[in-house]
């Protein structure tokens, strides 16, 4: 009996370990079709359907609003103002009055000085009278003597006219005007009474003069140049987009900055000035280079093997690896020269 259990105790163990290799093999035949099925169709990422259209290359830039004319004025000398004509946010036309100071010592002292002039005029006329005809007729002494008094008499009438010109100007300076057309953008001191000093200033911007400029580093300012046109967008209008043309690019880079970068003037087309103001910031892109109707697929569907691109194409129901022919890249985006058409549909494989 004890042999008999022992056999049929090993015929069990060996109909046991069969199962369990027969299980085994099961399971790596399910995971090699999951490997070579199942897993494949999880490669393909996405689909694109071939099609024409224009491949731009393009160059961003970011900007701000500056006015090429504008007027920073002040004072010559400080004061006490007696009149006052405009206020923040008026519209001037050029060489209008901005404000004035106290000008009554300035014509008390212009007062002072015309009547030295006069005096001294006077004095002149009276030495040249007295020296006339009699020169002649004196020692040489005595004559250079006459002549010095003549010559001196000449140099205070000349210092008496520069005192009432100086005083003139003076005057004059007392007096603010605007030298453009344009719009008060700062007031210094706004009311008459006030103590003022140079530090206290106005400011006359001309809003017909704004322009947009540029900040361009040095390996890009290479690809533009003057009369050349971009879409400017504006971050106070986001949904608009504004015609702009270069018209000045500096010779010289700008000071200050961290890098090399030269600054760039463009003139934008709008229906007048309205809505837009000085230091409004935005964005101008220009296009470097162009290529119109031309087959064009998104960069990550081309793959490369060997120093060859190429493509994995639908055909029926399978993917065929088709060999292209690239042109231009620009933006992400690349032209096919050959190997695919407009319809076609590829596949971006994930390996």
């Amino acid at each position: 009996m004890d042999n008999v259990s022992s056999f049929l105790n090993s015929i069990k163990k060996k109909i046991t370990i069969k199962w369990i290799v027969i299980i085994l093999i099961g399971l790596g035949a399910i995971f090699f079709v999951y490997q070579r099925f199942i897993k494949k169709e999880e490669k393909i990422r996405a689909t694109y359907t071939v099609k024409r259209e224009t491949l731009q290359e393009t160059l961003a830039e970011t900007g701000e609003i500056n006015a090429s004319e504008k007027a920073v004025l002040h004072f010559q000398t400080g004061g006490r103002l007696t009149w006052v004509g405009v206020q923040e946010g008026d519209t001037v036309k050029k060489y209008d009055g901005i404000a004035s100071l106290d000008q009554r010592q300035l014509q008390k002292t212009l007062q002072k000085y015309l009547n030295t002039y006069s005096k001294e005029r006077r004095d002149f006329e009276q030495s040249a009278d007295d020296n006339q005809g009699e020169v002649v007729s004196l020692s040489r002494e005595v004559r250079d003597q006459a002549v010095r008094s003549l010559e001196n008499a000449q140099f205070d009438l000349n210092n008496s006219v520069l005192d009432v010109e100086l005083q003139t100007i003076a005057k004059e300076y007392a007096f603010l005007y605007t030298p453009i057309d344009g719009i008060i953008t700062r007031m210094g001191a706004d009311s008459p009474g006030l103590n003022v000093s140079i530090t206290d200033t106005y400011e006359v911007i001309n809003p017909n003069s704004l322009y947009f400029s540029v900040s361009v580093d040095q390996t890009e300012i290479v690809d533009l140049f003057e009369g050349q046109s971009g879409i400017l967008t504006f971050d106070a209008y986001p949904d608009k987009h504004v015609s702009g043309t270069i018209t000045k690019i500096n010779f010289t880079p700008k000071a200050n900055e961290s890098g090399t970068v030269y600054e760039v003037d463009m003139s934008f087309d709008s229906a007048g000035t309205t809505g837009y103001r000085l230091g409004m910031t935005g964005d101008v892109e220009f296009v470097l280079n162009e290529i119109k109707n031309t087959v064009v697929v998104p960069a990550e569907y081309i793959l490369e093997e060997d120093g060859i691109e190429y493509v994995f194409k639908k055909n029926g129901n399978k993917k065929e690896k088709i060999k292209v022919t690239i042109g231009e890249e620009y933006g992400g985006k690349i032209q096919i020269l050959e190997g695919l058409e407009e319809g076609d549909v590829i596949y971006e494989i994930d390996e």
